[in-house]
């Protein structure tokens, strides 16, 4: 690898793949202009990084960038992703994490391979609310006294009632969901709350079997609805098991998830 310089003052770290990991022949890193990625080997491990002159901003040519890398290594072998903007003023400080991690990420690295990441996130289905009156009596004779008797109190009781039933209605969805997806997966994790979602859960699923878990997936929304919608993002890389590692001295930026 060349020296660092002043055009290069910021090492984008990727990932963390083995040694021998292949490159991809048009993999582009982040930054203007964006340089090739290359390996930065320390024992049986690598890190995959690009020099760039400049500190990574969040634009989208350069979050693209960086998932399409992901991707494209996954294709060649196992993967623990970094997240964006995760960066180190030189070699040493990358190699000394790569160093201090050998007890874990090489396992971590067996443990995703031939694997990649699924999520999912359950909603509530506001249209679904009609439904919902019309099939609960409570809320339909709630509903029939908020047309009669219309005020503040009686449309405010009527809106919480509403939410709680479509809340445990989706509850119970995502329930199902979670446990009839549990055979098509090898592991599952919850992910952080996100507004409106009953549920965000992400799953390690084998690359052969991703067909299988989009079918199972079909299914239980056609169980979940009229209530529930449920929504599926992947193959991801898998940012949702890989072991949370300190950051080291002078690297900003940290990696995702917990294994």
């Amino acid at each position: 690898m060349p020296p660092p310089s002043e055009e290069s003052r910021f090492l984008h770290v990727h990932g963390v793949v083995r040694a021998d990991h292949p490159l991809p022949d048009s993999a582009v890193g982040v930054g203007s202009p964006a340089g090739p990625p290359t390996l930065l080997p320390e024992g049986p491990l690598a890190a995959v990084v690009s020099r760039t002159h400049e500190e990574p901003r969040a634009r989208r040519r350069d979050l693209t960038a960086h998932h399409d890398l992901l991707l494209s290594l996954a294709s060649g072998g196992p993967v623990l992703p970094m997240r964006f903007g995760t960066v180190a003023p030189d070699e040493g400080t990358v190699r000394a994490l790569l160093s201090r991690e050998l007890g874990r990420y090489p396992a971590a690295l067996d443990r995703v391979e031939g694997r990649v990441e699924m999520n999912l996130k359950v909603l509530p289905r506001e249209e679904s609310v009609p439904d919902l009156v019309r099939s609960d009596p409570g809320l339909g004779r709630l509903y029939r006294e908020t047309r009669r008797r219309p005020g503040y109190e009686t449309r405010l009781r009527l809106g919480e009632r509403i939410a709680d039933a479509l809340g445990r209605r989706t509850a119970e969805a995502a329930r199902e969901t979670l446990r009839r997806l549990e055979s098509r997966t090898v592991a599952g994790v919850p992910g952080p709350p996100v507004a409106g979602c009953s549920a965000n859960f992400s799953f390690l699923v084998e690359r052969a079997g991703v067909a299988r878990f989009l079918e199972e997936t079909e299914r239980c929304a056609a169980r979940a609805a009229p209530y529930a919608e449920l929504r599926v993002t992947g193959p991801l890389p898998c940012f949702s098991f890989v072991p949370e590692a300190p950051a080291a001295t002078g690297t900003r930026g940290r990696t995702a998830g917990v294994a």
